[in-house]
């Protein structure tokens, strides 16, 4: 069934009992910090730092939504995209517009102006909804963005080129008239490959169903649970992680922003049962705790029962540190893709915490396969690329048929990653295939780093790469190679990277040649076994060492910070 008969039923079979809450701790000082000074979907809370709706609320919400949208045209087959941060009108936007038959089309909140037009006439969206946050990145293409017919602003004083998404209040609760199947196409997530050119990844219901059953079997989600979400609902991760609580009936609290304190408090006061970090989250609770900045007895815990970390490898000694001073926790780590479904298609399961260091096996419904060039299985122990099949796998890249040829094989995804497994036929992860760093979750692309640096006038060749980091699990690192007899140093090339988003910008920057194969292909490889060394999951433990951060001269060999 369409994955909206799920909000349906659960409006139907548990009305009255609130399924999502919003805790915001920067605005405990008072509601005049409000980023949106009226509140569609629960006007009576009282509260700004929290806010919640019923699973009836949450409906009527996307049903009037999808009532405004279907007014302007807006249905089967068209593209909505969202663009905004998390809050509590988010999951009742993406249902809204699943419910007119539409097109999901979810944006990361990061993009700048450019790659926001890049994506929207990717995906050819009609139709934006948008919050505050990102007004000036709209009027900065909004002339240019010619086919987005219909723009939403989520929002008190909408800007001129946007109406009011307010305006879903005029209309009718109840659900639209419009047959749904599970084949039908149902959302666009955004991904990319080594060029740093987002794809368009389509997704049906099926696929999004199928979400739903892998992530409540892994982690055993019931009425009684109650989800903390942090990461970002652009994501695939966050939102099928939440699917599970979808399916079960159950309660989930998005938090809005990230402190150790804040995770403990909000699990504390909303009782949470799981909880899914990044590993810098984990880490730096831990690191808070031994400094004795928190305390663990100013807090209830008892009802967290799960801790369960994905999106980057995971430092084994990591997770003895956790279940030290958690011991009664259950551990679980999730592998997964945008074109999978997100987390799932592989997971350590919470029985296997002595494997800790793999990402595990075929999840619920999945199958995996490691396979070498040709396509054929490797032996155990051997190095391949991982492929997974089931019932997640994309349809396709939008309007991509050779990228999408290139990865799907009868029914088989192949990740870009490399793995091998060992005798217990668990997966570990040995590099990847792409060049993608993946620093705190978030991917970025060494390509868009590398062309913007070939504009400095002292640059003649540059390299990308990610050092290990425990705590982000990689950092951006810059391999420059100046132009003969010219002088630079890392503060001058830190300060030219000001113009990139701050989580592109290199951490280290490293003078040194950058090498080349005779068909002109930087070998990267060459790089990171001299400047990092080992397998990527044994990189996560050997943090680069203080040494490793001392100046060089201008030309030679050494990392700067």
């Amino acid at each position: 069934m369409p994955i909206t008969d799920l909000l349906t039923r659960n409006a139907r079979l548990y009305p009255n009992e609130v399924c999502l809450s919003e805790v915001n701790p920067e605005l405990r000082g008072g509601p005049e910090a409000l980023w949106c000074e009226y509140d569609l979907l629960a006007p009576d809370t009282g509260s700004y730092a929290r806010r919640e709706i019923t699973w009836r609320q949450f409906d009527e919400a996307a049903n009037r939504i999808a009532h405004l949208l279907l007014s302007r045209g807006i249905g089967r087959g068209n593209k909505v995209a969202i663009l905004l941060t998390n809050c509590l009108e988010w999951l009742p936007i993406y249902f809204a517009v699943l419910k007119t038959g539409a097109l999901a089309v979810p944006m990361n909140y990061r993009y700048t102006a450019d790659e926001i037009e890049y994506c929207l006439n990717l995906a050819q969206a009609e139709t934006l909804i948008f919050g505050p946050e990102f007004v000036e990145r709209i009027a900065a293409i909004s002339e240019r963005i010619t086919e987005l017919a219909t723009r939403f602003f989520l929002g008190a004083d909408h800007p001129p080129f946007a109406e009011n998404l307010s305006l879903a209040a005029e209309f009718p609760p109840e659900t639209p008239a419009i047959a749904l199947s599970d084949h039908d196409e149902a959302a666009v997530y955004f991904s990319s490959g080594t060029t740093g050119f987002p794809k368009a990844i389509l997704h049906d219901h099926h696929a999004l169903m199928a979400s739903c059953e892998t992530e409540q079997h892994h982690h055993g989600q019931t009425r009684v649970d109650n989800f903390l979400c942090i990461p970002p609902l652009y994501h695939t991760g966050a939102k099928m992680h939440w699917f599970g609580s979808l399916l079960a009936g159950s309660k989930a609290v998005l938090l809005r922003g990230v402190t150790p304190e804040w995770i403990l408090k909000t699990a504390s006061e909303e009782g949470c049962t799981i909880v899914w970090l990044l590993v810098p989250w984990a880490q730096d609770i831990l690191d808070a705790l031994d400094r004795g900045d928190l305390s663990l007895a100013d807090y209830d815990l008892s009802r967290w029962r799960l801790m369960h970390i994905g999106a980057q490898p995971v430092p084994p000694s990591l997770v003895e540190r956790w279940l030290e001073r958690f011991p009664h926790h259950q551990y679980d780590t999730n592998y997964g893709l945008s074109e999978s479904t997100g987390p799932g298609c592989v997971h350590l399961g919470v029985e296997n915490t002595h494997k800790v260091g793999a990402i595990g096996k075929a999840g619920h419904l999945w199958e995996t396969a490691i396979v070498d060039e040709n396509g054929d299985l490797v032996r155990p122990g051997e190095v391949g690329e991982l492929a997974v099949k089931g019932p997640g796998v994309m349809k396709g890249y939008f309007r991509d048929p050779e990228a999408t040829a290139a990865v799907l094989r009868d029914g088989w995804l192949l990740t870009g990653d490399m793995a091998r497994t060992d005798e217990d036929g668990f997966i570990y992860l040995v590099d990847r295939k792409k060049d993608v760093i993946i620093t705190g979750g978030e991917n970025i692309y060494p390509v868009e780093i590398e062309d913007f640096f070939r504009r400095h006038e002292a640059v003649k060749d540059i390299a990308v790469i990610g050092l290990p980091d425990q705590r982000l699990g990689e950092t951006v690192a810059a391999v420059i190679e100046l132009k003969p007899g010219v002088v630079a140093t890392a503060e001058q090339m830190s300060e030219f990277a000001a113009a990139l988003p701050r989580y592109k910008r290199p951490r280290t920057v490293i003078f040194d040649t950058v090498p080349r194969n005779p068909t002109g292909k930087i070998e990267k490889l060459t790089l990171r076994e001299r400047y990092c060394g080992g397998s990527l999951v044994e990189a996560q433990l050997k943090r680069p060492t203080e040494e490793s951060s001392g100046s060089s001269p201008s030309g030679s060999p050494g990392p700067q910070r």
